[in-house]
């Protein structure tokens, strides 16, 4: 009887995945070198943001309600004004501290709830609004106070495919690690096909950048991954990692279906725990695109595309959480003997 994957087209960007258990994968601990991670992260964290922070989803911050949150500890509101601008705001009012989070928008501004202080974008004694920025896809708030950086007036943000061209989708989560724990673990592309096999599988690591202090040209990660689709059907693609900033790194596909399409990963410090631990959102966005008949029309669906490719990322996103945040208990001594959290 033919096998009618064994005469696949090799043309089409769905293609065959070869049977073989999960450990009897080529291993990659020989290629994954510490030392080329820890450089690869020296540098990134060398390369400035401008004390700029991601947030949020643009989709996320609305009009009609305020949305709170924190950055590096700071308690923070955003909210858009009767134009659809983004503000953001100190998320304490400056008359007795009531939470902003809860007040009520109304005519662009923030009216509380304790006693009715309406505050805006021309701000008031003791409560001023902060630099933001929304790209489209991103929210971002610029916090001076929060990081070392000469300030710049727009954040660092990589080029993407064209909105007109392309399905957007934004997840974020919450751990307990630094946001180097996260950075680390996307410069290390190599456990990718280990650690996620439901979604990688025939990864090879092509070119990693070099180990010496020095910014070389092209710092970058080229990784060969077959992202699987379902039973034993992936897309093969080429991808290039590379940090635009200290708490960025992002993922393009080079070349094979979808090329173009990027995954942006951003790391903010939140604050703490209780007892002291620091806490990392991951703001991920994910920008596909495709020149296919088939992607455009599926265009036309994206508000119900976007929350599979929101629970694909937040999928992946639960294994490597728990990858920083071991990085950062092992690096802090923060485990015991048996592996445990304290």
């Amino acid at each position: 009887m033919v096998n009618i994957l064994d005469q696949w087209p090799e043309r089409w960007p769905l293609q065959p995945v070869p049977r073989g258990a999960w450990a009897e994968q080529y291993p990659t601990y020989p290629e994954a070198e510490p030392r080329i991670i820890r450089a690869a992260l020296a540098r990134a964290e060398r390369r400035s943001g401008g004390n700029w922070y991601v947030f949020a989803g643009s989709r996320q911050v609305r009009a009609d309600r305020p949305l709170g949150f924190h950055v590096a500890g700071t308690e923070l509101v955003a909210w858009r004004d009767r134009s659809g601008v983004l503000q953001v705001g100190p998320g304490a009012c400056p008359h007795l501290g009531a939470p902003l989070s809860e007040a009520a928008v109304h005519c662009g501004a923030l009216v509380c709830r304790w006693h009715g202080m309406r505050l805006g974008g021309r701000g008031r004694p003791g409560w001023k609004p902060l630099p933001s920025h929304d790209d489209g896809v991103l929210a971002w708030v610029r916090l001076d106070s929060a990081g070392e950086e000469e300030p710049l007036d727009e954040p660092v943000i990589a080029a993407r495919p064209v909105a007109r061209r392309s399905i957007d989708a934004v997840m974020a989560v919450t751990g307990v690690c630094e946001p180097s724990d996260v950075v680390a673990n996307r410069l290390d592309p190599w456990h990718g096909a280990w650690f996620h096999p439901h979604s990688f599988t025939r990864l090879r690591v092509l070119k990693t950048p070099p180990v010496d202090g020095a910014v070389p040209v092209e710092d970058r990660f080229l990784v060969e991954v077959t992202f699987r689709v379902a039973g034993r059907l992936g897309v093969p693609v080429l991808a290039e990692f590379t940090c635009p900033e200290a708490r960025t790194v992002l993922m393009r596909i080079i070349s094979g279906e979808g090329a173009g399409s990027v995954v942006e990963t951003h790391a903010t410090p939140v604050g703490s725990t209780a007892d002291g631990r620091p806490l990392t959102q991951v703001v991920e966005a994910v920008v596909a695109t495709s020149p296919r008949t088939g992607f455009l029309l599926a265009r036309n669906a994206a508000t119900l595309l976007r929350p599979a490719m929101a629970r694909a990322a937040r999928r992946l996103w639960r294994d490597d959480l728990a990858y920083a945040e071991r990085r950062y208990a092992v690096r802090t001594g923060r485990h015991d003997r048996a592996g445990r959290k304290p």
